[in-house]
């Protein structure tokens, strides 16, 4: 069952919370770095010049990385390295990974960088903060800023109390890592959780960007994500209110089915329909990790392991 419920993407939500509340996420993660932020100017994501420096897509690990430019209140131009490790697993060279990205964009671009990282895993004597040597006439000491979203779990009336959006990621984060084997628990969790972005009183817009955010982490199997669907429907024609709908689920998930078999076709050529049945059987979660496998396949042999790997009849 835990299988079934990995994703293979988990720096996606990630990467476009941050886009879509990044000043919020500075002032909730990082305040001191927050103040000195003009947020009256724009601030300018760099994807291009990241891509640049970032040289980690063939180890496997995954991350959400974002490189920003910001003004400071003083006028100067500063970049900030935004990190988002999402491994569960401690990574021994993690904080010479920071410091190589650090020395990368001054050594590129000539621009120091604040080097800030958010650790999501669940090992709470993992604290990763700085990089340093020390030899006779040489010596380097790198500090970086860190937040470890364990440390919330002794904070949750503060999350509670919170109208930062950042504070329903967190929880959704916890809530998720807490109920891995009580999946039951975990929908009743990932109802309340979007229920009060309602009663909080966030705009559409709001509610759409957080509710992707908790469905994408809160991964449910297909009966359980039945039945909160069903309750959701229910809730939301109490709420007289209908941003997220059962109707644009379904569509989604069909038109994501479609899209996945005509690709799949072209890469491996014509389905037999016992495999075009498996595949429509799968959840909205397990069609876009297959959505991102399938550019690796070569056959339908690879298909066919993939699904043996990934995807248990039942």
């Amino acid at each position: 069952m835990n299988e079934e419920l990995e994703r293979a993407d988990n720096d996606s939500p990630w990467k476009e919370i941050l886009e879509a509340y990044f000043p919020q996420a500075m002032q909730f993660f990082f305040p001191k770095t927050a103040a000195l932020i003009d947020w009256e100017r724009p601030h300018e994501f760099l994807d291009k010049e990241f891509q640049q420096i970032a040289r980690e897509a063939e180890q496997g690990r995954r991350y959400a990385d974002k490189l920003v430019k910001v003004w400071q209140l003083a006028g100067q131009e500063i970049w900030l390295l935004i990190h988002v490790e999402i491994q569960a697993k401690p990574e021994d060279a993690f904080s010479e990974r920071m410091f190589s990205y650090n020395l990368r964009i001054f050594d590129k671009f000539s621009k120091p960088a604040i080097s800030l990282a958010i650790l999501c895993d669940t090992d709470t004597t993992w604290r990763p903060h700085q990089y340093s040597y020390d030899y006779p006439d040489t010596r380097l000491n790198f500090e970086f800023g860190t937040v470890k979203l364990l440390d919330y779990q002794n904070r949750w009336a503060e999350l509670e109390a919170s109208d930062n959006p950042f504070a329903t990621v967190v929880m959704a984060h916890l809530k998720t890592q807490e109920t891995t084997k009580k999946l039951g628990e975990r929908k009743t969790w990932k109802f309340s959780l979007i229920r009060r972005l309602y009663e909080q009183g966030w705009q559409e817009r709001d509610i759409r960007n957080l509710y992707r955010f908790i469905d994408w982490v809160m991964i449910l199997p297909k009966a359980l994500e039945a039945e909160f669907w069903q309750e959701f429907k229910q809730f939301e024609q109490e709420q007289s209110m209908s941003y997220v709908t059962t109707g644009e689920r379904i569509g989604y998930e069909r038109g994501q089915q479609n899209l996945i078999l005509r690709l799949l076709q072209k890469r491996v050529g014509e389905l037999p329909q016992s495999v075009r049945d498996r595949i429509q059987s799968l959840s909205l979660n397990q069609l876009e990790a297959l959505g991102e496998a399938l550019l690796d396949f070569t056959g339908l042999e690879d298909l066919l392991a993939w699904l043996s790997a990934n995807f248990t009849e039942q």
